[in-house]
């Protein structure tokens, strides 16, 4: 906080005077999205950025309003960090590279993923890759399409981390039922429930194997709708097929 001279009926002195440097939405913001990496999204107060910032919570507002604008210019600090694939790549290869740097940008971030999920970027912040990767399906011929699968795609991944932040917060919970699974390993009369609990004791016996399981489902949905997608995309070329034959036969 900046020093004040208390017990003199002196004004506070300058941040200049007290040696400390001009504050402005750019450092405010850039402080908050530290904290935010530190503790995630939820878990910090205007009173705990205002000291990080050693500044009145007063003077957060000036710059940039209350939390919820500070925590949008957050998310949108984070979605700028994405750094977008080559434009040149098949567009599934595309998407799997995006994807993983999106995951890797957003886990770092704590809660983004859950505010990205719900409410989606500033227009300004995410101009520039809904630009590019609707770009990439049309010129895959996914035509008016494009935008529904860029959603899928973006939102299906923002909801496996946001799940992977919450689950961070319930370490003895996931422990717990872990455990509990893995006791229905060998019921003959319940397969399904076997193979669970075979996966989660394989998952209990091997920290390398358990500290990759998000990750690994992850990849998993992210394949699996790319794989549906590149489905989707044939039936759409042969609908097209078809409409131009009938086209032909018509004249």
């Amino acid at each position: 906080m900046p020093t004040s001279s208390s017990g003199t009926g002196q004004r506070p002195r300058s941040r200049a005077a007290a040696g400390l440097p001009a504050l402005t939405a750019d450092r405010i913001i850039s402080a908050a999205t530290t904290l935010t990496g530190e503790r995630g999204l939820d878990n910090w107060t205007l009173r705990e950025l205002a000291r990080a910032v050693e500044a009145y919570p007063a003077v957060i507002y000036h710059h940039v309003g209350d939390r919820d604008a500070v925590v949008n210019a957050v998310v949108d600090r984070v979605v700028g960090l994405l750094e977008l694939p080559d434009p040149d790549l098949p567009w599934q290869d595309w998407f799997t590279e995006l994807l993983a740097n999106l995951r890797a940008v957003l886990r770092a971030y704590p809660g983004c993923a859950r505010r990205l999920a719900l409410f989606g970027p500033s227009v300004q912040a995410a101009a520039r890759s809904i630009d590019a990767g609707i770009g990439v399906l049309l010129k895959a011929g996914f035509g008016r399409e494009s935008v529904l699968a860029y959603n899928l795609l973006v939102m299906t991944a923002c909801q496996f981390v946001a799940m992977e932040d919450d689950r961070d917060g319930a370490l003895a919970l996931r422990i717990d039922n872990t455990e509990t699974y893995a006791t229905y390993r060998e019921r003959a009369d319940l397969p399904g429930m076997a193979e669970l609990g075979a996966a989660m004791h394989d998952l209990m016996g091997d920290p390398d194997l358990a500290a990759g399981y998000y990750a690994q489902l992850y990849d998993y949905a992210v394949r699996r709708c790319l794989d549906g997608l590149a489905h989707r995309l044939g039936e759409l070329r042969e609908s097209d097929g078809e409409s131009d034959g009938e086209g032909l036969t018509a004249t």
